[in-house]
């Protein structure tokens, strides 16, 4: 008597859902099957599934990584000024020749003329000279993080004051490369991000530790100073700190005022939320007994409590960044937060604020697609995070 084979299931062991074939596909299970994940391998694992958050997750790490190395990367320093080159269009970089041939990546020369029904001056492309682009060409001096003198660029043209620069996203008014100045704006609008995040986190988790442990006269203090900030509308209440600082602060100091005014109203939601999971937890067996081993208020939130719901931190943490980028950008399209020389996406897009500019040179409105791309992959990077850490999610 014959026995036939079981079929080969075709599905990988993320189709099918098991929770079995999951954790030996991810090697997490050995011949005994003994072993199991813990609750940050199960957030992970869920996390890593979410396709869409892991994108988010290295092009927001790309983003950083190019603010990092902005001075290398862009091929003219923010400050550089091509005078006969106001608002040029992006450049397009050519891999075939006139005749089909593919060749080495180049641009044409760019010469101007006069429109002459609308008398502006506009840039054509001078087929009969063609320019290649190089790669790691010397080109204006700078200080990379303030240790090493270089002169070191990415890419770059030769005789660009002539040939007309290479402005992948165009040029501004005073005839900048907006690319480059997007990513050296990136060093303030992603940091200004984090560094208020983190403050917003310390007073959301002290003062809501201290509302939710001991209750009483001190929740209701801190819960009445919570709904007061939350009452007040929050553009005005921005609009008027930031006006509140002095005109004569040199830029990093209203950098770190920005930062800090960003900070004293972000709190307020987290605070609520760690006020709600210490009410839940103070009773909770394991509190209590390190309460009677003599455990002091300090050591049981910070080792016992906050511990508990870190996950739902971390998600706390992911979406509260795109607020803080929003609130800098805006404070300085308003006028009101950094000004140039100083370079954010914000102060680049003080340029944009009068419709007849945009419609003529559309252009200028790239750092706000920063901003957009940025803030999205947060959303998704915070989205993905929080159905990681739900201990009731499937896998």
């Amino acid at each position: 008597m014959t026995t036939s084979a079981a079929p080969e299931s075709a599905s990988s062991p993320y189709e099918s859902g098991n929770l079995s074939d999951l954790l030996e596909a991810e090697g997490t299970i050995g011949e005994s099957r003994t072993q199991f994940l813990t609750p940050r391998q199960l957030m992970l694992l869920r996390f890593k599934r979410n396709k869409l958050a892991v994108i988010s997750f290295w092009f927001l790490a790309l983003l950083y990584l190019s603010a990092l190395f902005a001075p290398v990367i862009s091929p003219y320093d923010k400050t550089h000024r091509f005078n006969k080159h106001l608002y040029l269009p992006p450049r397009e970089i050519h891999i075939f020749s006139e005749d089909g041939g593919l060749q080495r990546p180049f641009v044409y020369a760019v010469k101007i003329e006069t429109n002459k029904e609308t008398f502006t001056r506009d840039f054509v492309e001078d087929r009969s000279q063609q320019y290649p682009v190089q790669f790691f060409v010397k080109g204006d001096p700078y200080k990379l993080w303030g240790l090493f003198r270089l002169d070191w660029h990415l890419f770059g043209v030769e005789n660009a004051e002539e040939v007309g620069p290479i402005f992948l996203l165009g040029g501004d008014k005073f005839g900048r490369d907006i690319l480059g100045r997007a990513l050296y704006g990136g060093r303030i609008s992603l940091t200004i991000g984090l560094v208020g995040v983190t403050i917003s986190l310390i007073i959301g988790l002290l003062l809501g530790g201290l509302s939710g442990l001991y209750g009483g006269v001190v929740d209701n203090l801190i819960q009445r100073l919570i709904e007061f900030i939350r009452s007040i509308p929050t553009i005005p209440l921005w609009m008027g700190l930031a006006a509140a600082l002095p005109a004569d602060w040199p830029q990093i100091r209203i950098y770190f005022g920005i930062t800090i005014i960003l900070s004293l109203l972000a709190w307020t939601t987290l605070a609520r939320v760690v006020r709600g999971k210490f009410l839940s937890l103070r009773n909770e067996d394991f509190v209590l007994a390190a309460q009677s081993a003599g455990a002091n208020q300090w050591y049981l939130i910070w080792q016992h409590l906050v511990p508990s719901f870190m996950s739902y931190v971390l998600v706390d943490i992911t979406l509260a960044i795109p607020g803080m980028i929003i609130g800098e950008t805006a404070l300085s399209f308003l006028g009101l937060g950094l000004v140039s020389p100083t370079v954010s996406w914000g102060v680049m897009l003080k340029d944009a604020q009068q419709v007849v500019e945009i419609a003529i040179h559309p252009w200028i409105l790239w750092p706000a697609m920063f901003v957009v791309v940025t803030v999205l992959a947060l959303n998704f990077i915070g989205d993905g995070l929080r159905d990681a850490a739900d201990p009731y999610a499937d896998l």
